[in-house]
C-alpha cells in the first residue's frame, strides 16, 4: 500500500499533477543541461532565445518539483560552437566547463558534471579531460555522438581519449548530434525528430565495430532517449555485423553482450515503445533516469512513469539506485 501511494501523482500548489519520485532520497538525472551565458552569442538567433531563459535556479526549481536531487549537466546542442576544431572552439569548450563547475561548487549536493572536450582536435581533447578531471573534479567526459566533421567516435583517431579514459575507469557521456550529412534534409520535418536518435546507433556502432567496447572495458558509457534507434535494430546490428577475422575479435560473446555493456537514459523516451525495447534489451541494472531539461520540458519523461507498468525496484533503480552505483558520492 505504502509503495503504491508513493508511486501516485501528487498536486503542486497550482493543482497541477506532478509525478513524484519512489526512490528514497529523490531522482538522479544524468541528462541535464546546461547553458553557459558566455556562449549564447555564439548560437544562432533560433537556438539564443530557445535556450537563453535557463538559470541554475530555473533547474533547481524543476528539480525540487519533480523530486529531482541530483542533476548531472553537460552542455546542451552547441556542436557547431564547440566543435569547429580550431582554438575557438576549444576556448568555447573551457568557458563552459568552467561555468559547469562554478555551478557544481554553489551547489554540490544538487549538481554534478560532465565536462565537454573539444573534439575533433585529439591534442585539445587529452588536454581538456585532463583539466576537467583532475581540476573542475568532474564526474565524467561528455561528447556528442560524431565530431561535426564526418567521424564517429569509434575511429581509431579517437583510440587516444579512450585508452586515457580507459586507464582512469571514468565515465563518458554521449549526447547526440546531427551529423553534417544529415541535416536540411528535403523530408518536411526537424533535423531533432529524427537525426539524433539515428546519430545515437550510427555511434554505438562505431564504437562497437571498431573494438572499444572489448579493447577499453573499464570505461562506462551513457547513452540517451533509452538508446535511440539502437535497441530496435540491434537483431539488424548482429545480423550485419562484419564476420572478418579483427571484428570477430572485437565481440567473443557477440555483438549483443557488447552493446549491452552501454548504460542508458530515458530521458524523453518514457513511452511506452521505446522502454519496451529497452527493457527486452538493456539489463535492468544499465538504465538510467534523465530528463534532456531544459531545451524538453521533464514532464515528457515523468508523466510516462505512473503507466510505464515499471515494478517498483526497477523504478526506484532506474530512478536513483542504477545511478548511486556509478556515482558513489551521491549516495544517501
Amino acid at each position: 500500500m505504502a509503495g503504491a501511494a508513493a508511486a501516485l501523482p501528487q498536486c503542486d500548489l497550482l493543482g497541477q499533477l506532478v509525478n513524484k519520485s519512489t526512490a528514497k532520497g529523490g531522482r538522479i538525472d544524468v541528462h541535464h543541461h546546461h547553458i553557459p551565458p558566455a556562449l549564447l552569442a555564439g548560437l544562432p538567433s533560433g537556438d539564443r532565445g530557445r535556450l537563453g531563459s535557463w538559470t541554475p535556479e530555473r533547474s533547481l526549481d524543476q528539480m525540487d518539483k519533480f523530486d529531482i536531487a541530483v542533476a548531472i549537466l553537460s552542455m546542451t546542442q552547441m556542436g557547431d560552437l564547440l566543435y569547429d576544431g580550431t582554438e575557438k572552439g576549444a576556448a568555447a569548450v573551457r568557458i563552459g566547463n568552467e561555468y559547469g563547475a562554478k555551478i557544481m561548487a554553489e551547489h554540490p549536493k544538487r549538481f554534478g558534471l560532465f565536462a565537454g572536450v573539444p573534439l575533433p582536435d585529439i591534442d585539445a581533447v587529452m588536454k581538456e579531460m585532463e583539466f576537467g578531471l583532475d581540476q573542475l573534479k568532474a564526474d565524467g567526459i561528455a561528447i556528442y555522438t560524431n565530431d561535426n566533421h564526418n567521424r564517429w567516435p569509434g575511429d581509431p583517431y579517437y583510440n587516444p581519449m579512450w585508452q586515457e579514459l580507459n586507464r582512469r575507469k571514468a565515465i563518458l557521456y554521449m549526447h547526440p548530434l546531427a551529423p553534417q550529412c544529415c541535416r536540411n534534409l528535403n523530408d518536411s520535418v526537424p533535423t531533432a525528430m529524427n537525426e539524433y536518435d539515428f546519430d545515437i546507433t550510427r555511434a554505438c556502432t562505431s564504437i562497437l565495430a571498431n573494438g572499444v567496447l572489448h579493447k577499453y572495458p573499464d570505461v562506462r558509457i551513457i547513452i540517451p532517449h533509452s538508446g535511440g534507434t539502437m535497441p530496435v535494430l540491434a537483431g539488424r546490428i548482429k545480423d550485419r555485423y562484419p564476420s572478418d577475422a579483427k571484428h570477430t575479435e572485437y565481440i567473443p560473446n557477440g555483438v549483443w553482450a557488447e552493446l549491452k555493456k552501454f548504460y542508458f537514459d530515458i530521458a524523453h523516451a518514457s513511452y511506452a515503445m521505446p522502454l519496451a525495447a529497452l527493457l527486452k534489451f538493456a539489463p535492468e541494472s544499465n538504465i538510467l533516469f534523465g530528463t534532456d531539461f531544459s531545451p524538453e520540458p521533464i514532464e515528457s519523461t515523468v508523466n510516462e512513469l505512473p503507466t510505464s507498468g515499471l515494478s517498483p525496484a526497477l523504478m526506484r533503480a532506474i530512478e536513483r539506485g542504477n545511478a548511486e552505483r556509478l556515482f558513489p558520492r551521491f549516495r544517501v
